[in-house]
């Protein structure tokens, strides 16, 4: 049960609308590389045995930028993490090193220091050191969309997620995909953005600086503790997210890999793609600013197999 990729927490519409023309189609070879990845991900968490969840009660509706929501989950999400673990992979410590590298508000210039420059390199070299993005590589390579050169490889990568620009306008560079997607950022001091990883989100939630409020889903949906990605409400430092989404329990060099993929192998400012991955269908959704990363993050479609079920019918 625990090895099952996730749980009840399906967006049936796709399904209950009818195979119609404008659904898009599975992209079985990114669905087969994805799956590769997923089997190689050795830092990933199981469910159960080295993390806890407690989803508790269906979050209500808000409107962007309240600041008023009702709390539909008493205790936190994370109920248990088994930090041991956590720390002993090769990843995972080097990536909490960069979370405190960023000014939250969109607006406010980066300023980098020469310390958090060897931060990242040193992150990025236990990244490119995992099977993970070994394997994203080698497909990357035989795809002409990088260089075999490991070090141009590790400069696409930090121009992807790690340049700086302008988020908003008339500032100075004040975000880039790393920070977005893995760290999370407030616009205006009335919205969340970005915000889509789960060790970030056990991190603040952890030292107070994050409330979950409970899960999103369909009317006849329900998620599961197993779940490994997850439709979420929740306030950050006293700015409410209405509806975030994140692979839960995966290692960052899964993510990167998965999202680095799907950034490189199409061009249009904004893509969607539909992959199967383990027991799952979901959207990854990417967005470019430029040459690097705007958004990413995983839409859950279908879970245990529901979508293989539907089509047998």
């Amino acid at each position: 049960m625990a090895g099952r990729f996730c749980g009840v927490l399906a967006v049936l519409a796709v399904f209950l609308s009818g195979l119609n023309a404008s659904r898009p189609l599975v992209n079985q070879e990114l669905s087969n590389i994805f799956n590769e990845l997923w089997r190689l991900d050795v830092n990933r968490m199981t469910p159960g045995l080295d993390y806890t969840i407690s989803v508790q009660g269906r979050a209500s509706y808000v409107n962007q930028g309240s600041h008023v929501v009702q709390d539909h989950a008493a205790q936190p999400l994370f109920s248990n993490v088994n930090e041991n673990k956590l720390m002993n992979t090769t990843t995972i410590p080097r990536f909490t090193k960069l979370l405190d590298n960023y000014e939250r508000s969109t607006g406010e210039t980066e300023q980098v220091t020469a310390e958090e420059l060897t931060e990242t390199d040193l992150f990025l070299d236990a990244v490119l050191e995992t099977e993970v993005m070994k394997r994203a590589h080698k497909y990357l390579v035989s795809k002409g969309q990088s260089s075999s050169n490991l070090r141009q490889f590790k400069n696409q990568l930090r121009l992807i997620w790690f340049n700086l620009y302008h988020r908003q306008r008339n500032t100075g560079l004040d975000s880039s995909g790393f920070e977005h997607v893995f760290v999370g950022e407030t616009k205006s001091g009335t919205e969340i953005i970005g915000f889509h990883n789960w060790i970030q989100f056990y991190l603040q939630e952890k030292s107070n600086h994050l409330d979950y409020k409970g899960y999103k889903a369909r009317q006849q949906d329900f998620p599961d503790q197993d779940d490994h990605v997850l439709n979420l409400q929740f306030s950050w430092h006293g700015v409410v997210k209405p509806v975030g989404s994140a692979f839960i329990g995966t290692s960052p060099e899964f993510e990167m890999a998965l999202f680095t993929i799907v950034f490189l192998m199409n061009t249009e400012r904004s893509t969607t793609v539909l992959v199967n991955i383990d027991q799952c269908q979901m959207e990854l959704v990417v967005i470019r600013h430029g040459r690097s990363l705007g958004t990413a993050y995983p839409k859950l479609l279908s879970s245990n197999n529901r979508h293989v079920r539907q089509h047998s019918h």
